[in-house]
């Protein structure tokens, strides 16, 4: 193409425009002076009744201009991040703002009121987009497409309560990377986190820990809780705001405005204030309740693999967590069955007279997996078990909390044992 000192303005002006209107119309305008008019012009635009002495000219509520100065900022993160994306093979996609109401309120049910509504329009019903993910599956449903990775970058809207301290608006920037198709278990899913570990690496915005999930180990959880299936999208909503409220509030709108039984909210509350990464994966193939769950099972499986892929990539301490312990427990005392807790107080009183630091939960009957997750939480390396099996062969188990090995020693042998242990670590 030659270069635009070659040709006259007009011409090569001609030739911009043609190279600009499809597929999209673009609209170039320069305003002289407009800084100087705007309030004025905006003012008498204003029909004789509107004209208030205390007119102010403001952004709606939950929306923002971006200064020049945070454009460049902003540009600078997109390039980032879509550099990303194309450099993991993905293609660019655009949607437009508005799409049928009926296409969005079909996946997004619980949130009908945060959508911005349009009136009718020559007899369709719009909304504003909610998010860039029912466009995408819109489209490939659309062009009929099995397989696309892409990534999408555009501005979503929903209509609610705006809190700018905490960054949420009504209108705001999403950034979008799916690979949609089917697939062998957990390679894409591995790839879309090694793509948020570059992207959060890449601008330097300080240590982070991704967190994962599985609706299947979700719903699993409910069903052995006690949740109607019916009930499952609804509560997995009321779940879903644990990042903003106090499990407190959550169980109270489970309880008040979802109709949950009391009893069934509390048993949800004991599985989804676990955290970790691979180790609780493992603690919760033991639950009793869980491992009876097929669908659960599988979850559990899978994301056993994404670790695997995980550590791979790199990235699986992005996703494990590093904490700083607080005490200094060496051993755990726990128990996998109710009617323990004589057993529980008899052992940790013989590892406090031999000078071992222990603890244990103050429970008659603790679940398995809350006394895994305390150790994971608190970082004891040693795990003492106790059960009916145990006891009657006068045995006991001892297990390494990191590791996950498990040895069965003699019930007498427990303190030479944990101390040979502790002096080897």
């Amino acid at each position: 193409m030659p270069h635009p000192g070659h040709l006259p303005r007009r011409v090569w002006a001609a030739l911009l425009s043609q190279l600009l209107r499809p597929p999209s119309a673009v609209c170039i305008r320069a305003v002289g002076c407009y800084s100087q008019v705007a309030e004025a012009v905006l003012t008498s635009q204003l029909k004789p009744h509107q004209k208030k002495p205390n007119f102010i000219i403001k952004v709606p509520k939950g929306t923002r201009d971006l200064s020049p100065q945070q454009m460049v900022v902003r540009e600078k993160i997109l390039a980032k991040i879509v550099s990303c994306f194309k450099r993991h093979g993905a293609k660019g996609l655009d949607t437009p703002a508005i799409e049928l109401k009926e296409m969005l309120t079909e996946k997004y049910e619980d949130n009908i009121g945060l959508m911005y509504d349009l009136k009718d329009q020559g007899g369709e019903l719009l909304s504003l987009r909610y998010d860039l993910t029912v466009p995408f599956a819109r489209y490939l449903a659309m062009n009929k497409l099995k397989k696309m990775k892409r990534y999408q970058v555009g501005k979503v809207w929903r209509r609610e309560s705006p809190t700018i301290v905490q960054g949420r608006y009504r209108e705001f920037c999403q950034c979008d990377f799916d690979i949609a198709g089917q697939f062998d278990p957990m390679i894409p899913d591995a790839e879309c986190l090694k793509i948020m570990c570059e992207i959060l690496s890449g601008l330097q915005l300080g240590d982070f820990l991704i967190k994962i999930n599985d609706r299947r180990i979700v719903d699993g959880m409910f069903a052995v809780c006690g949740v109607p299936e019916s009930k499952f999208r609804t509560t997995c909503a009321s779940m879903d705001k644990l990042d903003k409220m106090s499990w407190e509030d959550v169980r109270h709108e489970m309880v008040t405005k979802k109709g949950l039984a009391p009893e069934v909210a509390d048993q949800i509350g004991d599985y989804v204030q676990c955290h970790g990464g691979i180790s609780l994966v493992e603690q919760m193939f033991q639950d009793p309740r869980l491992s009876q769950n097929k669908l659960a099972m599988e979850g559990l499986e899978d994301l056993k693999l994404l670790f695997e892929y995980l550590s791979l990539f790199g990235i699986a301490e992005k996703t494990l967590g590093e904490k700083l312990r607080t005490t200094e427990t060496e051993v755990f005392v726990a128990t996998p069955q109710k009617d323990f807790l004589r057993e529980r107080l008899k052992i940790i009183a013989e590892l406090w007279d031999a000078g071992i630091k222990a603890e244990m939960l103050y429970k008659n009957n603790p679940k398995l997996l809350a006394q895994l997750h305390f150790c994971e939480n608190t970082g004891i390396p040693l795990m003492v078990i106790i059960g009916e099996q145990e006891q009657n062969e006068g045995v006991i188990k001892l297990r390494s909390v990191a590791s996950r090995e498990e040895v069965i020693i003699k019930r007498e042998n427990l303190v030479a044992e944990v101390q040979k242990r502790l002096s080897e670590s």
